[in-house]
């Protein structure tokens, strides 16, 4: 049944009969408007069209498109024993610098801006503005991860990561969260890395935010972050405005599907914009990483980058090899795609894919019947998504290991995945509510954490004290809920127990709430979700405890960058965007650094 709602299909007109059961619009209503109106090819397809490469092409095509991008292509005459593949490459492009993964858009448009050539290789497909669907269940097929059905080897925790050109910040919820001081500090002081009270991340910071117009203002709140505002003022906890990389008008409840106009400022609306308009650099769509190539010169202590092996399936249906050679390698495949990567291409460096941090996730719902308040015409589906926080249980100002509160984006295939199942009747009786339950969730900073191996393949072990933050955050989600007027509360817990809170005394709501915060979250009766994942390939000092140097290169290739969450310290405590952008931004003055030495070599 849940199944069903997930990947329900729609008829010809993209509607499903569900949804009026469960008052739920489908696609954004402005959405199909927009369709009628898109009058040119940017606002229809994105602002990056012009620098997509599709490599399922003639070889002519392909070089004159390269070509423009001041890329050049070769095909080798002769078979050749460089590389491991059995396969050899059938065309070779060469640049100054290749990304793996389009996330890394940060490098790729501060080195395209500076001159050098680039390449970005993207796995996934372009989707951007008119050119989605906005249904819920081909955006997470196409968009994300494994579909959006990733889980740890135990299924303890449900993983969503994007899959996109744009990466994460294609389909995340706006969140733009500079990173903490007391992480910064942190980072600083016990992990000895200068880097996080430099000037330069300083700079990095405030660059990030005004290139992806950060701010913090909201004109209409939606639904649940009503909620969560309401709550904690009637209980006197902290509440606070989230930052974010749109508008103060922005009303959209669908970013988690793609942004439907531009006006949501990730990667693929800003700094891979900067790659196109430099006329500098490509994308190549449908590109896979086989291994990065890097060989060792007589003499020499380690190895140096010389490219990177990718393959496509070419029109004919053929899987071809293809060789990207660069003078320097940048790796963004996100923290549990870059370990596998790095791994394949020879790196024996014992922390890749180690000290994986997840986020984990518990969330809590309120009901609140139509006609009661927020108003009538708020459904939970709309509105920004993330506007709100709390940091009630935050603890920032003493171990900085507590967690926050926020609202989740959740359409019907979502909601249904998470709701625990009791009984058919149960389910079509939840699921006629759904426009009117209000969710929010606890975050917790992590001290568990978990290993990466093969490709999706997780493992992850929640630390005790992360389990006692979680429950405290969740018995604070209840209250907020109730205090902002909700009929009934509940949570994920599989039991699916529920309470009427117009109907109950005191004793009995604080019996309730008592109850199910005391319950184990390592069981698996309490899903957990994850949306961020760093620290596979973090960041030190000394080879010995860390996969990355203070610069972002490996410790053992020489010209290889990793610029993605997976280089974090630790795990950060709220949403990663900011912060994994700046210190991509630091990581690509040490890869102009290294471009410069050579060119004056």
């Amino acid at each position: 049944m849940k199944i069903l709602w997930s990947r329900a299909k729609v008829n010809e007109k993209n509607e499903n009969p569900c949804w009026k059961a469960i008052d739920y619009c489908g696609p954004d209503p402005d959405f199909a408007k927009q369709l009628q109106h898109s009058i040119n090819t940017e606002t229809y397809f994105g602002p990056l069209y012009k620098g997509i490469v599709h490599l399922n092409k003639p070889h002519n095509i392909i070089a004159e498109a390269l070509q423009r991008s001041r890329l050049s292509i070769s095909i080798p005459r002769y078979p050749t024993t460089h590389f491991k593949n059995p396969k050899a490459p059938s065309m070779v492009i060469k640049c100054d610098a290749v990304v793996v993964g389009s996330g890394g858009g940060v490098v790729a448009g501060v080195l395209a801006k500076s001159g050098y050539r680039v390449l970005v290789l993207e796995k996934g497909n372009y989707r951007a503005r008119s050119n989605l669907s906005l249904l819920e269940g081909p955006s997470m097929d196409d968009m994300y991860l494994g579909k959006g059905l990733l889980a740890t080897s135990n299924m303890e925790a449900m993983i969503l990561a994007g899959s996109t050109v744009g990466g994460g910040s294609a389909i995340n919820w706006s969140a733009s969260i500079k990173t903490p001081v007391h992480v910064r500090n942190e980072w600083s002081e016990c992990y000895d890395l200068e880097l996080f009270k430099s000037k330069l991340y300083e700079e990095a910071l405030n660059v990030v935010c005004e290139r992806m117009g950060v701010q913090s203002e909201v004109k209409d709140e939606g639904f649940n972050n009503m909620v969560l505002r309401k709550g904690c003022e009637e209980l006197g906890y902290p509440v606070d405005n989230i930052p974010r990389n749109s508008s103060p008008d922005h009303y959209c409840g669908w970013c988690c599907l793609g942004c439907k106009d531009g006006r949501k400022k990730g990667t693929s609306e800003t700094w891979l914009v900067d790659l196109i308009e430099s006329g500098n650099g490509t994308i190549l769509l449908g590109c896979e990483a086989v291994e990065v190539i890097h060989n060792r010169k007589k003499g020499r202590d380690r190895s140096t980058a010389k490219g990177v092996l990718f393959e496509f399936i070419h029109q004919d249906g053929t899987k071809q090899v293809c060789f990207a050679e660069s003078k320097v390698t940048i790796v963004a495949c996100g923290a549990m795609c870059t370990p596998y990567l790095l791994k394949k291409s020879g790196l024996k460096n014992p922390n890749i894919g180690k000290n994986l941090h997840i986020h984990p996730v518990v969330m809590a719902w309120g009901h609140f019947r139509s006609g009661s308040w927020p108003e009538a015409e708020k459904k939970s589906y709309k509105g920004g998504i993330m506007t709100a926080m709390s940091t009630v249980v935050a603890d920032f100002k003493g171990s900085g290991y507590g967690a926050v509160i926020q609202t989740p984006a959740l359409h019907p295939g979502m909601f249904s995945a998470l709701m625990p199942w009791v009984s058919g009747s149960d389910f079509k009786a939840r699921m006629s509510k759904f426009s009117r339950t209000a969710h929010v969730f606890t975050l917790a900073r992590d001290k568990g954490s978990g290993e990466t191996h093969l490709k999706t393949t997780i493992t992850y072990k929640m630390d005790v004290a992360d389990e006692e933050n979680l429950k405290r955050g969740l018995e604070k989600s209840l209250r907020i809920l109730a205090a902002a007027g909700a009929e009934e509360i509940g949570t994920h817990n599989n039991k699916g127990k529920t309470l009427n809170v117009k109907n109950v005394s005191y004793h009995e709501f604080e019996c309730f709430v008592r109850e199910e915060c005391s319950r184990a979250l390592r069981d698996l009766s309490t899903p957990i979700c994850s949306a961020h994942q760093m620290g596979s390939c973090r960041m030190g000092v000394q080879a010995k405890g860390s996969a990355v140097k203070p610069t972002g290169e490996t410790w053992e290739v020489e010209g290889l960058y990793v610029a993605d969450t997976s280089v974090f310290p630790t795990a950060l405590g709220v949403n990663p965007m900011i912060t994994v952008q700046a210190i991509a931004y630091c990581t690509a003055q040490s890869v102009l650094a290294s471009l410069g030495r050579r060119v004056v070599h």
